[in-house]
């Protein structure tokens, strides 16, 4: 027999806390020699990301560095690939890591006794931490000695775009430790962004990827390719495909010889097949490997991140689906692709060893996990992070995929996860509180895994609808174009349409909407509530390190990589200025009329405290109940577990003020006016 009580008011064994414990996931897979190495976040150790090792024997993984050691780096601020090893034959494997603290390049040998990291880069002089590395490639028989080559982002200034990005080569001699000038640069600075190279089987090419502002990857990147000099230089470097309105996501070498890529060409991110041509006006025949309206590959947000990789075999591994990714193996000569099985509906990472591949995987019941693919006799298994559950799974959410229909009859893709505890139920006729979601990018997605956030509230009645507004990846170039020039108009539309759905449905209650999300879905949430397409829809809103002021953020208020993202998110500033007051929440702060919580890193570069103050500073004295809460030593997005925790408590509590539910198992947020 079930307990009756209001939405909202059920008690939940999942709290804050473990809400933070379980934050993050394993990311940055990749072999050494048969071994599968990655990195793990430490919420309860300030947030850093251990690097972690499992043996070819399977047993126990291992945190291969202790605390305080970070690896993760700064690269376009949101960083890249933060390691590389090689496996030998003596002294056991040889790793190159980024240390998230000083943003050094270190060299480690974890089977030598008593060997600490040694650093393999300068300190930055011109700007503290300003010399960063990332996407990096072990080269132990190079031309020019044993080296490391990566991505360069070096600041040249104070300014958060005084800077270049060059391919480069570092001595494993450790000889640039202390002399920036044994640093070499393989590329010029002429492309502002690239990533690291990927080099030929034989060794005597090297490709890459480029784009220039104001493209994002997603827009248009550039294949390039050269080939690596006796000295060990790049010469006669090419662009062998992409363009203005074609991005490649992804680039490796086949093993023999050709470039597989991930494009969209077609208007799906589909693996192509490209065998070089010798000459220079004709790259080559390129060919679909498997075309499909289906992706291949995702927004390339942090430099160097894999969704597929060729076999030694000839057989590639590769994520692909239409939303979720999940796990296939493709027959390049064939087309046929087999998929993994499992309960798994959303891979996240792939890397392989020898014919063995992993990848990072999860569901709607179980969080991201290591798993395993047997190639050879098709056989799955999780061997590490392994899914346990903290508390009786009957708290967890069910949730349902949907399709909703927006303005003009568009199609909006969302997660709908209704409130559900196994020994409460709500009075009859009692509609739940809803919350929408809406996911930071903005040209990203949210996946269908397990979040104990989510299970956070929908334990305690009040239900989540996460909305993959248009703009989101995972339904075809389309799909994601539909928010060019129209950001703080199509996915406002398009999350309120799905939250006035639930209502005329009678699955939310009406008079019991919430907002929120984080970065551009902090954006989304604070447009919400400042747009006269969502007027009177919620009754309050949760924002989350926002961009709140347009023309700050277009000029010298975020990092580099974005700082031209508004071009094709709300138009040519030069063209529409008007565009840049018009939309955004500072300007029209006198239309909030509901409670709000503003969350906010004092450390965050990307999207800083100074958006939300000016903000604060318009709502103060307005009469509208809200709480701004800042956190030291946290950048764009929560990393410590104290932070998470206040940040989930506070949110729950203005919730419960909003719709009117009794509950003292949170402090009360205090709410000025």
């Amino acid at each position: 027999m079930k307990t009756t009580a209001p939405y909202g008011s059920w008690p939940s064994p999942i709290d804050a806390a473990l809400v933070a414990s379980h934050d993050g996931r394993p990311d940055y897979l990749g072999a050494v020699g048969e071994e599968v190495w990655w990195t793990e976040p430490r919420p309860a150790e300030g947030g850093r990301r251990a690097l972690m090792r499992l043996s070819a024997d399977g047993g126990e993984a291992r945190s291969v560095l202790p605390a305080p050691w970070n690896v993760r780096n700064r690269v376009i601020e949101y960083g890249g690939v933060p390691w590389a090893g090689i496996a030998r034959d003596e002294g056991g494997p040889l790793i190159v890591f980024t240390h998230f603290a000083d943003q050094r390049l270190y060299a480690y040998e974890p089977d030598v006794p008593d060997r600490a990291p040694r650093p393999l880069t300068p300190v930055a002089e011109v700007v503290p931490g300003g010399l960063r590395w990332c996407d990096p490639l072990l080269v132990p028989e190079g031309p020019a000695g044993p080296e490391v080559w990566c991505v360069l982002e070096e600041f040249t200034g104070e300014g958060p775009t005084d800077l270049r990005r060059v391919i480069a080569a570092v001595p494993l001699d450790g000889s640039a430790a202390d002399d920036r000038g044994h640093v070499r640069e393989l590329t010029d600075d002429a492309s502002r962004f690239v990533t690291g190279p990927r080099l030929s089987p034989d060794g005597s090419r090297a490709a890459w990827l480029a784009w220039d502002h104001p493209a994002m990857p997603w827009d248009g990147t550039q294949v390039r390719t050269a080939r690596v000099t006796a000295a060990g230089g790049f010469e006669d470097v090419r662009t062998v495909a992409g363009g203005p309105e074609e991005s490649v996501a992804q680039v490796e070498w086949a093993p023999d010889g050709a470039l597989l890529m991930s494009s969209d060409e077609s208007g799906w991110w589909n693996l192509q097949r490209l065998d070089l041509d010798a000459s220079a006006t004709d790259p080559g025949r390129r060919r679909d490997l498997c075309p499909r309206e289906e992706e291949f590959a995702a927004g390339l947000w942090r430099i160097g991140q894999k969704w597929f990789v060729p076999l030694e075999s000839g057989p590639i591994a590769t994520l692909h689906g239409r939303g979720g990714l999940r796990l296939g193996v493709l027959d390049p000569h064939s087309g046929e692709l087999a998929d993994s099985t499992g309960p798994w509906t959303e891979w996240a990472a792939v890397a392989a060893a020898g014919d063995r591949v992993f990848g990072v995987a999860a569901g709607p019941h179980s969080s991201y996990e290591v798993v395993e693919l047997d190639t050879r006799t098709g056989h799955s298994r999780v061997v590490a992070a392994h899914h346990k559950d903290p508390v009786d799974p009957a708290h967890y959410p069910q949730p349902r995929e949907r399709t909703f229909t927006g303005p003009d009859g568009r199609d909006i893709h969302a997660q709908v996860y209704p409130p559900r505890h196994p020994g409460y139920e709500a009075p009859e006729g009692e509609l739940p509180p809803y919350v929408v979601w809406a996911h930071g990018g903005p040209t990203s997605r949210a996946p269908l895994v397990l979040d104990l956030e989510i299970a956070y509230f929908t334990s305690r009645g009040i239900g989540v609808v996460e909305v993959n507004y248009g703009g989101s990846t995972g339904y075809g170039r389309a799909y994601r174009n539909r928010l060019r020039e129209q950001w703080g108009i199509v996915d406002v539309e398009d999350c309120a349409a799905v939250a006035r759905r639930l209502a005329a449905e009678g699955e939310a209650d009406p008079a019991r909407l919430a907002v929120r999300g984080g970065s551009a879905g902090g954006w989304t949430s604070a447009a919400s509530l400042t747009s006269p397409a969502a007027e009177g829809l919620y009754a309050c809103g949760t924002i989350s390190y926002p961009i709140l002021d347009l023309a700050g953020w277009a000029t010298d208020e975020t990092h580099d990589f974005e700082s031209q993202y508004l071009e094709s998110l709300v138009g040519p500033r030069e063209s529409v200025p008007e565009r840049y007051h018009d939309r955004s929440p500072l300007h029209h702060a006198d239309r909030v009329g509901v409670p709000f919580l503003l969350l906010q890193g004092l450390d965050d570069v990307i999207c800083p405290p100074v958006q939300c103050e000016r903000f604060v500073a318009e709502v103060d004295g307005s009469g509208v109940p809200y709480a701004y809460l800042t956190f030291e030593g946290e950048g764009h997005g929560f990393r410590r577990a104290e932070t998470i925790i206040r940040a989930v408590e506070a949110e729950l509590s203005l919730y419960a003020q909003a719709f009117g539910i009794e509950r003292d198992d949170v402090p009360v947020l205090e709410l000025n006016r």
